[in-house]
């Protein structure tokens, strides 16, 4: 599980109203989730988001209500692989239960600015900043979340008989 992108960088305790605001969770169009991803903390967001991109994240990130519709709208805007220094539990499984990579690795989500292409192999739980030369180990991903995650997500991983 191998990851390239330019980092979008938050600060602590984004919440998931802000990742994707309460007036939108009457869809589940995950095109009309992407459009909207944190319009409300960062009304660039989606302009700035590319396929592949990196979302780099202090303490607490995914604090707030239990939303699936959080991770669904950061995986459907392009973001292929989120960083942060701790996550909120429901998130965090709400994440891998949708195919969403995540890691966290409290030195790597200090470090690494906005702007940067970072790389990381989750199957070694190495975090590397090409743009600064600095390298992080974090823990490798299990292997049951590594099935998770390439399958797509919990149901689809079933569906396949991958669990």
């Amino acid at each position: 599980m191998k990851y390239t992108g330019t980092v979008i960088r938050y600060g602590d305790n984004v919440d998931t109203d802000v990742i994707i605001p309460a007036r939108y969770l009457n869809t589940s169009d995950r095109s009309e989730l992407a459009a909207h991803c944190m319009e409300d903390l960062d009304p660039t967001f989606a302009d700035r988001v590319q396929q592949g991109s990196i979302l780099v994240a202090g303490e607490n990130f995914g604090c707030g209500s239990s939303r699936e519709h959080a991770p669904i709208a950061i995986q459907a805007s392009g973001v292929s692989l989120v960083i942060a220094a701790s996550f909120a539990r429901i998130f965090y499984r709400n994440a891998v239960n949708i195919g969403l990579a995540i890691v966290e690795c409290p030195a790597a989500a200090a470090a690494i600015a906005e702007g940067d292409t970072v790389e990381a192999d989750l199957d070694a739980g190495v975090i590397r900043d090409l743009t600064t030369g600095a390298c992080w180990q974090t823990a490798p991903f299990p292997p049951f979340i590594q099935t998770i995650i390439a399958h797509g997500g919990l149901m689809q991983a079933a569906q396949d008989g991958a669990l």
